[in-house]
């Protein structure tokens, strides 16, 4: 097993941090057992603390103007930078030329850089060449494995006893991974044993255990390397509860997802998470998102599962608009919904267990 934390980090999200194109950093900064974040670069947000800016909760992680300026504030203490890590998380994936610059200032100052992006750094002749002049590491996160290394279906995930809930969405960047943290970080509070699957870079970063990035995948091996991370889970841990992070939506123009988490995770239930207030597919404006209802009634008839709670992104919402939109779903949908980034999981989680406790009883009768 690998051992956490790699290092003390400082995250680059210029001019994207508390978009959804910095969403990598706000997984950064709000959790991770990976680093010890210790900063943030995005000069629009100079000064201020990273956690007022995103949940308006203090966490002490500061937005800086410059990598200069961050790396000085803790080259004299018990905990220097030692990681550079990109936190953006632009549509495609791409690395800003502005960026390498940055990068290139990073690496002569010794840290060692962690990519995320689709742009590899490791493919930059310029770039490895400085690195190891400086001795310096470059991970590019979301470089394909060799086949050698990669899993096909084989049906085993049909041995996986334990509780398995997929967290899809109804959008892309719309926080199925935050939600994901959460519902495993409220499980294991309350005594049960909870593990994460992540499917994406930003868990990996986040330091899940139980990691794939869906994207650096060949399609054939996609839904293998899925039953392959959650039947290991199950080997290994015997948790309780395995949650596995979606990506994409299913119905979204350019980044459809959840087809091979169902198909293959074989999960018992679905928590859907879903921006009311969002009336476009992001990053895609003139493509309508479709109604929830649909998008519902897609997951169900695809999963062969129910959406057991609509968990809410509560960007753009007042308060009182969230607590319309409780009431309304569950007079529309005859659904529970939470916002659990504001309020927690605790009564979601009851709606899990409640869940939990029917599947039991139903394989018990079949035994």
């Amino acid at each position: 097993m690998e051992s956490l934390p790699n290092g003390n980090a400082i995250i680059y999200c210029e001019d994207a941090f508390n978009t959804t194109n910095g969403k990598t950093a706000h997984g950064l900064v709000r959790f991770t057992n990976r680093y010890k974040v210790l900063a943030v670069i995005d000069s629009k947000y100079r000064g201020q603390d990273a956690g007022m800016v995103l949940d308006k909760k203090p966490n002490n992680v500061g937005i800086f103007d410059s990598l200069t300026e961050a790396y000085d504030k803790y080259s004299n203490t018990d905990t220097p930078a030692t990681h550079f890590v990109i936190g953006l998380a632009p549509d495609g994936g791409r690395l800003p030329d502005n960026a390498r610059k940055v990068i290139k200032s990073a690496i002569k100052l010794g840290l060692h850089i962690d990519s995320g992006l689709h742009d590899f750094l490791s493919d930059d002749k310029k770039i490895m060449g400085l690195a190891y002049d400086y001795g310096v590491k470059i991970r590019d996160i979301r470089k394909p494995p060799s086949r050698d290394e990669l899993h096909f279906f084989s049906g085993k995930i049909d041995e996986v006893t334990s509780y398995v809930v997929a967290v899809l969405g109804t959008d892309s960047a719309i926080g199925k991974r935050t939600t994901a943290w959460i519902v495993v970080n409220a499980l294991k509070e309350a005594g049960y044993k909870a593990e994460l699957i992540g499917t994406g870079q930003t868990a990996w970063m986040q330091g899940a255990r139980y990691s794939i990035i869906m994207d650096s995948l060949i399609n054939d091996f996609v839904s293998g390397e899925i039953e392959h991370a959650v039947h290991s889970c199950w080997t290994e841990q015997k948790p309780d509860f395995i949650v596995i992070e979606g990506q994409g939506s299913l119905l979204n123009p350019a980044y459809p997802g959840g087809f091979e988490i169902m198909a293959a995770g074989r999960p018992d239930s679905i928590i859907l998470q879903h921006a009311p207030a969002r009336k476009e597919y992001d990053g895609f404006p003139y493509y309508t998102m479709h109604p929830l209802s649909k998008q519902i009634k897609a997951v169900e008839i695809i999963s062969g599962k129910p959406v057991i709670a609509i968990t809410l992104n509560h960007e753009k919402m007042t308060q009182k608009e969230i607590d319309k939109q409780v009431t309304e779903i569950l007079k529309l949908h005859d659904l529970p919904a939470f916002d659990v980034l504001l309020h927690g999981a605790d009564k979601l989680i009851k709606t899990m267990l409640s869940h939990r406790k029917k599947i039991i009883e139903e394989r018990n009768k079949n035994y």
